[in-house]
């Protein structure tokens, strides 16, 4: 198996472009550098083509490693044949590798290997070869008599070889491969109470779902509550089907010794077959189940990092409580603090206490010209939200605030690097700062958390860890690598996900900072440690606004500077006239002379040469931009001002297998299930919705009692 041609024929891909791939990969080059700067030999694959290639090539290395050891295993044995090599060779799942080696792997003691000690292995391949012999079956069986051996009569004989005939037919991979795709097509997956008591469970108390149609959310629900203790699981398939294939394989009709062959097919599904099939097969419909919500919770965490910023607003932070006060904290356009505090205004009743919040958050906002307020959703956000809506409804001036998700903030204030960076600040002033800053550009904040915290997946806690952990720091990194980072202001947090860089090196850049100050790109080179391969990849992220070089302001890499330099003149341009972006014009002007001509003069590919011209025209553009802007609101609505049938706008907060939530402005998300999202048939709701999306809905029901808000965005007729 060739792992390239694999990856070609799986990703529809061209066989050069995946071996390009993987060469740059081998070298140490990372996805966002590759999907940037090497589009040339790539074919301009984007981020996720890549991650997706990346990850298929890592498991099918893996399975090539597993391969080896099986064939090494085997041979230690002398029993690897030329047939069983190229079989091993061909298979292409690890599932058809470990059938392969099932009957060579070491076994604990077996009632086969029992009876083969016995001597009775003979008389298993006389029942499995079904050829005429000579006198009974029973005279055949009696020569494998024997006290001694523990063999007492021809009935013991007669079990023992079917204990073997059981496990070779357990053990045979084609019948088993076979057995397992009958299993998979029409076997069943049972749920029932281990007690009737009332839970969030109580739904699969009597359930019953194909194998091949089950979800796979309800696959993870189910293991949750089995786990939890509710939930009995069971999966089966039809004995009588089982037994069927295994008779095709092994039985022929009117044999001498059917009779035999089949009481041992019997055994082998009910003791062997079925009991591994359904732990394997619940193994495989768990993992893929965890692979589609590991994809889910990247999906969400990328759109919820690339949500616009909203920028130039000096804002006001607020992390609601009802005991302790709400904890205050501005910060100027440039996330900034500027002054923090503590006001009570969220227990009913405390009159007093809530006409001096008046005065203490009327005054913050007076004195730092607020524009903008974050509060985050957790305890007391409601009342927090209706105070500061009357506020700001008796001050002057265009002041509005948005309902921020506050998930990870409270992680993040009470981390290493929550102290680090406010040593002097008690854990909820942190998180104040941290809501205030996440309105403002959340990608900057939210990388300070680990995005296991943040809220935007489903039976997060129930996925491999490292799977997880892994899918998710890629979205990282895409993410502040699409956007890049600016070089003098750029936290250690944040620096650290630039391509090739990393916590180290990251520090490394913000102590050089500190002590050195950044006039370009290249003083990179001086940043201990910083060698010529990380260089490479991380300087093309890195923009510097206020460099002599107008270059490195842009994406422009700086292995194409002397390009684009050279553009700049060809194009009749001085480097000072595309400071701040150039005229629209010089994109007109190079089509006139044709870019692959151009391209060809510069010594670069045409890709490399559009890149260019994007970034002198636009430098430094962020793909943010292009996305709804976050609402912001001035008033307050209410879980009772709700009523069916109402429109409202909103922002979708999560997307799960099932369906959408999305924040109208109230308390508690609504949920638009699956079957409201569109007119048309959704197969998952991302291909319609993504966590930040600005969205029109209408309300279906409101159940107060238990908090829950149905909504549709199909227009009601």
């Amino acid at each position: 198996m060739n792992i390239l041609d694999v990856i070609a024929r799986e990703m529809s891909l061209p066989l050069d472009r995946v071996a390009a791939v993987v060469d740059l990969l081998d070298s140490g080059a990372t996805v966002p550098f590759i999907a940037r700067y090497r589009k040339e030999r790539t074919g301009s694959m984007d981020d996720q083509t890549l991650r997706a290639l990346s990850e298929r090539l890592e498991r099918l290395r893996a399975l090539d490693k597993r391969r080896a050891e099986i064939l090494r295993l085997i041979d230690e044995q002398q029993a690897l044949t030329p047939e069983l090599s190229a079989k091993i060779a061909a298979a292409d799942t690890l599932a058809a590798l470990e059938d392969l080696y099932r009957p060579y792997r070491q076994k604990r003691r077996t009632r086969a290997s029992i009876a083969a000690e016995r001597g009775l292995s003979p008389l298993a391949s006389l029942l499995m070869l079904q050829q005429p012999f000579s006198g009974t079956l029973e005279s055949q069986a009696r020569r494998f008599v024997s006290e001694e051996k523990g063999v007492v009569d021809v009935e013991a004989a007669l079990s023992g070889a079917r204990d073997i005939v059981a496990e070779r037919m357990s053990d045979d991979a084609d019948c088993r491969g076979r057995l397992r795709s009958a299993f998979v097509r029409t076997g069943g997956v049972s749920t029932a109470a281990v007690s009737e008591e009332d839970s969030a469970y109580a739904m699969y108390y009597h359930y019953a779902e194909p194998v091949s149609r089950i979800p796979d959310h309800r696959v993870l629900a189910i293991n949750r509550g089995e786990r939890e203790g509710f939930l009995k699981v069971k999966l089966d398939m039809d004995g009588d089907a089982a037994l069927d294939i295994l008779r095709r394989s092994f039985i022929r009709r009117g044999s001498s010794t059917q009779e035999q062959l089949e009481l041992a097919a019997e055994d082998a599904w009910d003791r062997l077959i079925e009991p591994s099939l359904e732990r394997e097969i619940r193994t495989m419909l768990t993992e893929r189940a965890s692979a589609a919500a590991i994809e889910v919770f990247g999906s969400n965490l990328h759109q919820l990092l690339m949500q616009p910023p909203v920028k130039g607003h000096v804002t006001l932070g607020v992390d609601p409580g009802y005991r302790t006060g709400c904890k205050l904290a501005v910060v100027d356009a440039n996330g900034k603090v500027l002054e923090t505090g503590v006001a009570h205004f969220t227990i009913p009743g405390m009159d007093r206490r809530r006409e001096e919040a008046k005065g203490i958050v009327g005054g913050m906002i007076r004195r730092h010209g607020v524009t903008a307020i974050a509060i985050g959703n957790g305890t007391a956000s409601r009342e927090a939200e209706a105070f500061i809506a009357e506020l700001i409804g008796t001050l002057s001036g265009d002041i509005r605030y948005a309902i921020v998700n506050e998930a990870g903030a409270s992680v993040y204030s009470a981390s290493k690097l929550g102290a680090e960076e406010f040593p002097d600040f008690d854990v909820s002033l942190r998180s104040a700062v941290s809501i205030a800053r996440r309105l403002q550009d959340p990608l900057a904040e939210l990388v300070k958390i680990d995005p296991k915290s943040i809220g935007v997946g489903q039976y997060q806690h129930d996925l491999k860890e490292s799977e997880l952990n892994r899918k998710l720091a890629g979205v990282v990194e895409d993410c502040v690598n699409a956007v890049g980072v600016e070089l003098s202001t750029a936290s250690a947090a944040l620096l650290t996900h630039i391509a090739g860089i990393g916590p180290t090196l990251a520090k490394n850049i913000v102590a050089y900072r500190e002590e050195n100050g950044f006039q370009s790109r290249n003083q990179l080179k001086k940043v201990p440690k910083l060698g010529p391969k990380a260089f490479e990849q991380a300087a093309g992220f890195l923009r510097l606004a206020d460099s002599k070089d107008v270059l490195d302001a842009t994406a422009v890499h700086p292995e194409s500077y002397p390009a684009a330099r050279a553009l700049i003149e060809r194009l009749g341009y001085r480097p000072e006239d595309v400071r701040g972006g150039a005229p629209a014009e010089l994109r007109e002007r190079a089509k006139k002379i044709g870019l692959s001509s151009l391209a060809e003069s510069l010594g670069i590919g045409e890709p490399t040469l559009r890149d260019i011209i994007d970034e002198l025209v636009k430098p430094g553009r962020d793909p943010r931009e292009d996305l709804p802007p976050t609402i912001l609101r001035s008033d307050v609505l209410d879980m009772d001002d709700l009523k069916p049938g109402m429109k409202l706008r909103g922002t979708v907060r999560n997307v799960i297998d099932f369906g959408a939530f999305v924040d109208i402005g109230v308390h508690q998300d609504g949920l638009v299930h699956i079957s409201k999202l569109s007119r048309r048939f959704v197969r998952h709701p991302s291909e319609v919705v993504k966590v930040g999306d600005v969205v029109e809905v209408w309300v279906l029901d409101v159940d107060k009692k238990k908090k829950r808000i149905s909504l549709s965005m199909v227009e009601l007729d």
